[in-house]
């Protein structure tokens, strides 16, 4: 059986070697994506900053997809490919501020038990971005989840009330509550749940350290464990968390790293977010 198992594998990678990749859009700067071509007659060993990078087939060869964190700093970085070093430069990218006001205080200055409850919650994020299974094959082809107006793009520098937040890490679609989301490739669901921040959440894994984490859902339609097909439905749009109103926050990290989701989208999805 193990013979028939690793026979079906060989033959899906095979398959894969010669089918024409994805055009991945590389942008080398905070928050982009970086890709090596690697010459390897066996499977790369490869990392950035101690974390495996993802890499599918090539042709006869192989290409490592590197997501480049939202801290990065400008100038000269290396990866490790094969216990050798390999160097590259990322650009510097000024991101745009976004004033948010919240009507309550109960997101922003956090009671002991709600700031408890968080650190839980994200300790759990955590753990799932930091899922990296090697033997799914990721799918850089996205779909976009939800049929809508981008509303907040990737990156944007946060202020709440005036007071300053994390870089937004994903990318807003204006929707109607209960409008299907979709997902935006193959993957399984590694984490559902109602978080303090986030709502009604659910983070898939499509392979290799490329995880999509979906928020502010009003229902979850899925359990932690279901295998999901491309545009599957996995859940509706809500408006549950830190929220102003309905709409998809969908965050893609790729290494443990937060990318822009419009580098996977095709070109037709690719428009600009509203500032």
């Amino acid at each position: 059986m193990m013979q028939i198992k690793n026979g079906l594998l060989c033959l899906c990678l095979c398959f894969l070697a010669i089918t024409p990749l994805h055009a991945i859009e590389t942008l080398a700067v905070p928050g982009g994506i970086v890709t090596f071509d690697v010459e390897s007659s066996e499977y790369p060993e490869v990392a950035f900053q101690d974390k495996p990078v993802a890499v599918i087939p090539n042709g006869q060869n192989w290409r490592a997809v590197l997501g480049l964190p939202l801290s990065i700093k400008p100038g000269e970085h290396s990866i490790t490919i094969n216990g050798k070093s390999r160097t590259f430069d990322v650009q510097d990218k000024q991101y745009k501020e976004q004033h948010i006001t919240l009507k309550t205080r109960k997101h922003i200055d956090l009671s002991q038990e709600d700031l408890a409850r968080h650190r839980k919650e994200k300790a759990k994020a955590m753990a799932a971005y930091a899922h990296f299974e090697r033997q799914r094959m990721p799918d850089f082809a996205f779909l976009k989840p939800v049929d809508g107006p981008y509303s907040s793009p990737f990156g944007l520098r946060r202020f709440f009330n005036g007071e300053p937040r994390r870089p937004h890490s994903g990318l807003d679609i204006a929707a109607p509550t209960g409008t299907d989301i979709k997902a935006p490739a193959d993957g399984k669901v590694v984490l559902t749940g109602n978080f303090f921040f986030n709502g009604n959440v659910v983070y898939v894994d499509h392979g290799q350290g490329l995880i999509s984490m979906f928020c502010h859902l009003d229902e979850i339609l899925v359990e932690q464990g279901s295998i999901l097909e491309k545009g599957e439905i996995l859940g509706k749009v809500g408006a549950t968390g830190r929220v102003t109103g309905p709409h998809l926050h969908w965050s893609v990290s790729l290494n443990n790293s937060r990318i822009d989701p419009m580098l996977l989208l095709p070109e037709s999805a690719q428009v600009s977010a509203q500032d």
